[in-house]
């Protein structure tokens, strides 16, 4: 290895023998490389602009605004917006790269999978799952017309901070047995 080379505060970029990088941050005083002020954004494809806007407003409830001829920005409940992007080839979105959508109850969660699958032919999903727990909440999923993977799950009033606030998990974590166990709102349910 090479001695070390400092590239910011608290920051410093290692060589190993075999020529891989990498950088470390003292834990006790962390400073990013970038100061990011907050995650604003990301991207979805799709075919046919029109006709995803009219289900991103009508099926799911999200606000949209066309930002030029082939894109929109779409948002729910917070500032962080999606940019679609209209392609003419796109892959189908793997189930892990989903995009997920909080409901209030878990019997929210079953309405929303009964109108998914009485809807299914009219906003074209495929692949609805049937609504099971896992990593602490309750949910289903489905492909819209896109290829695009959405979530349907009920989760506390602040979304996934609850499993963030929990800190580095050791073992399965999050997908531990009884995991939801450890939300604050579930605090003395049962099973």
């Amino acid at each position: 290895m090479t001695h070390p080379k400092v590239i910011g505060p608290n920051r410093l970029l290692t060589h190993s023998q075999d020529g891989n990088r990498s950088c470390t941050t003292k834990l006790s005083s962390p400073t990013p490389a970038i100061p990011t002020r907050f995650l604003s954004h990301g991207t979805l494809e799709c075919h046919n602009l029109q006709k995803s806007g009219r289900f991103y407003e009508v099926f799911l409830g999200i606000e949209t605004t066309q930002t030029s001829p082939i894109s929109r920005m779409i948002r729910l409940g917070t500032e962080h917006v999606y940019a679609v992007v209209q392609v003419k080839n796109k892959d189908k979105m793997p189930r892990y790269y989903h995009i997920g959508l909080d409901v209030e109850t878990v019997e929210d969660v079953d309405s929303a999978h009964e109108t998914a699958v009485a809807e299914a032919e009219i906003w074209g999903l495929t692949y609805i799952s049937r609504p099971l727990e896992q990593h602490g909440t309750y949910s289903f999923k489905f492909w819209d017309m896109d290829d695009n993977c959405w979530e349907i799950l009920s989760n506390p009033p602040r979304g996934y901070n609850w499993i963030f606030e929990q800190g580095d998990l050791e073992g399965r974590g999050h997908f531990e047995s009884g995991f939801q166990k450890k939300r604050s709102d579930l605090a003395g349910c049962e099973d």
